[in-house]
C-alpha cells in the first residue's frame, strides 16, 4: 500500500499537477495539506473520477486538509482534539481497512509559527504552534493503545536537524528550527513513534520544500519539513520511502513535493 503526504498549496490552483501525479504515482492513500478551499469548492468530481474516496476538512483561502483513499473510509474525524475554539482546518483523521486489518492515517498541517517574537516575548503565532504540537502529542498518545498501524503524515513545519536544510545558520531563530520546536517534535517521537525518513534513509540534503523566491529550486536551497511519523505497528510494515522531487519541476508546481511510503498493509 502506497501512502503519501503532499502540501499542494491550493488544490484548485494545482489541480493539473495533482491529477497528473495521481495517475503517474498511483498512491492508495494521499494526505493533502493547504488545500485552501471550502469543502463545497473542492474539485471532488475530478478526484473521484480517478477512483478515490474523499474526506475533506476545508477552510476559505487558508489551511485545509484532505485524505484521498482508493478504499472506503470506516471512520473520519475532523479537527484536532483539545481546543473546541480552534477553527483552523489543520487536522483530519481516518480509519481505512487494509488487507491485514484497519489502518489509521492523519493528515497534518502544523502551524508555521512565524514571527516567533513579539516585543520581548513569544508571539501568539508561535505559542499557537507549540500548543498545537502539544495537542498533537496528546492525540497521538491516545491512539497508541489501539495498536493499529498509524501514520501521522503531513507538513509539520519542522526542520528536524541541520542536515535537513541548505543553510542551518540562516534558519536559526525560525519557528521551524527553534529548540522549543525540536523539543516538541521529539516529545511526539519519544512516545514510541518513528520518523520514516530517518528510519529508511537519513541522508543530508533530501528536501521536500523549495521556496518560490531567490531561485531556491534550481539552486537546491531547500528544507525537509514534510514527514511520515509512524506508530510501532506502521514502522514494522514500511518497506520503502521516496521523496518525489521531480514534481517540483512541473508547470506552476507546489513549493512542496510528495513523500511516499510503501507499506505491507
Amino acid at each position: 500500500m502506497k501512502i503519501a503526504t503532499w502540501n499542494v498549496n491550493s488544490i484548485n490552483a494545482r489541480l493539473h499537477a495533482v491529477t497528473k501525479w495521481l495517475k503517474t504515482a498511483n498512491p492508495d492513500i494521499v494526505c493533502l495539506q493547504e488545500t485552501k478551499t471550502i469543502d463545497e469548492a473542492f474539485p471532488r468530481e475530478e478526484i473521484e473520477s480517478l477512483g478515490y474516496n474523499l474526506a475533506i476538512h476545508g477552510q476559505k483561502s487558508y489551511n485545509g486538509v484532505a485524505i484521498l483513499s482508493k478504499r472506503p473510509f470506516e471512520e473520519v474525524i475532523s479537527g484536532l482534539p483539545g481546543d473546541d475554539n480552534d477553527e483552523q482546518a489543520r487536522y483530519l483523521e481516518a480509519v481505512i481497512m487494509g488487507d491485514n486489518g484497519p489502518v489509521r492515517v492523519a493528515t497534518i498541517y502544523l502551524p508555521n509559527g512565524n514571527p516567533v517574537i513579539h516585543g520581548e516575548a513569544f508571539s501568539q503565532k508561535y505559542l499557537y504552534k507549540l500548543t498545537w504540537m502539544a495537542r498533537l502529542k496528546a492525540r497521538a498518545q491516545s491512539l497508541l493503545p489501539f495498536e493499529e498501524p498509524l501514520i501521522l503524515a503531513g507538513d509539520y513545519n519542522v526542520i528536524p536537524e541541520a542536515k535537513d536544510t541548505h543553510d542551518p545558520i540562516g534558519w536559526e531563530g525560525d519557528a521551524a528550527f527553534r529548540p522549543e520546536t525540536h523539543k516538541a517534535f521529539r516529545e511526539i517521537l519519544n512516545l514510541g513513534f518513528t520518523e520514516a525518513f530517518e528510519m529508511l534513509d537519513g541522508r543530508a540534503e533530501q528536501y521536500t520544500f523549495w521556496d518560490y523566491q531567490g531561485g531556491a529550486w534550481p539552486r537546491n536551497k531547500g528544507i525537509r519539513i514534510d514527514h511520515l511519523v509512524l506508530s510501532p505497528q506502521a514502522a514494522d510494515r514500511i518497506r520503502g520511502l521516496t521523496i518525489d522531487r521531480d514534481v517540483r519541476e512541473g508547470v506552476k508546481p507546489s513549493d512542496h513535493v510528495p513523500v511516499i511510503g510503501v507499506f505491507d498493509l
